[in-house]
């Protein structure tokens, strides 16, 4: 495939960067960044590789400030030594918040993991990382309900590839982007019926389209813990109060409401629940 002239095909509407991150461990609310990769397209669809070339992707590693444990080092190859010298992501969230400024956000898992993560740590240094008005394009929610299948599977089912280096975080974002636009061009006129007897498909070339597809559940926050249900009401979705309105719940149990703010939730599963107190949730 000639990526290159694939990307023109992209309906995009404002840039899109495709990324992937490496942590500590899989805890949103505990776990670091460790290294971040990201490939930014234009919307006329050109893209620069070369790291020589910076302002429209780059490969990072980042000290998490806390140890690596063995068992991810094994998987993504970070180890403590590889970051102990490295910029801590406080010192490049500025360069970060800049460099995603009006973009659409993909990736592979995205919508449950990297996206969160990523909000996550710029809550943390006290950057409100904003992401309103962004399109989040997962394109593991494509594979999945089309074909059900791994990264790994779906390079060599897409695009008739070995995936060479995964879960290393470079060549996982490069996999990635050449997925979705295989995805696009292989579902661009495919329906298929899901476990349910719904029709699914075909998979929307349109960013804005293409963003509500990827989603498995309307939530409100990032992590999955509060969802808009059928009446468009934000719900609780864990626990004894699954399903309960969490505006209703909060003013007759203020307590509930404290428990979550100091528990081990994502920071911004938490603003969300502020702003839903306030009234100034939209």
């Amino acid at each position: 495939m000639d990526l290159e002239a694939a990307l023109k095909k992209l309906h995009l509407k404002k840039p899109l960067v495709v990324f992937d991150l490496e942590t500590t461990g899989v805890q949103v609310g505990t776990d670091r960044i460790v290294e971040i990769a990201m490939i930014k397209i234009s919307p006329d669809g050109s893209v620069v590789r070369k790291p020589e070339q910076p302002g429209k992707e780059f490969r990072i590693l980042v000290n998490p400030e806390m140890p690596i444990p063995l068992e991810s080092s094994l998987v993504h190859g970070v180890y403590d030594e590889d970051v102990e010298s490295k910029h801590t992501f406080g010192a490049i969230a500025s360069g970060l918040v800049k460099f995603l400024q009006n973009c659409d956000l993909g990736g592979f898992n995205s919508n449950r993991f990297d996206v969160p993560m990523l909000a996550e740590e710029f809550l943390r240094v006290g950057v409100d990382f904003g992401l309103e008005g962004r399109n989040l394009i997962d394109v593991q929610n494509i594979f999945h309900k089309m074909e059900q299948r791994t990264l790994k599977a779906a390079y060599k089912f897409y695009c008739d590839k070995e995936l060479d280096g995964a879960h290393e975080a470079y060549p996982d974002t490069a996999a990635t982007l050449e997925v979705l636009v295989s995805q696009l061009e292989k579902y661009s006129d495919s329906t298929i019926s899901d476990s349910r007897g719904e029709t699914v498909g075909p998979v929307p070339s349109d960013m804005d389209e293409l963003h509500t597809f990827c989603q498995r559940t309307r939530n409100a926050d990032l992590a999955g813990r509060l969802i808009y249900n059928e009446d468009g009401v934000v719900v609780f979705n864990f626990g004894k109060n699954k399903g309960v309105s969490v505006k209703d719940l909060i003013d007759r149990d203020p307590g509930y409401f404290g428990w979550m703010m100091r528990g081990d939730f994502p920071r911004y599963t938490k603003r969300v629940l502020e702003q839903i107190k306030d009234g100034t949730f939209k």
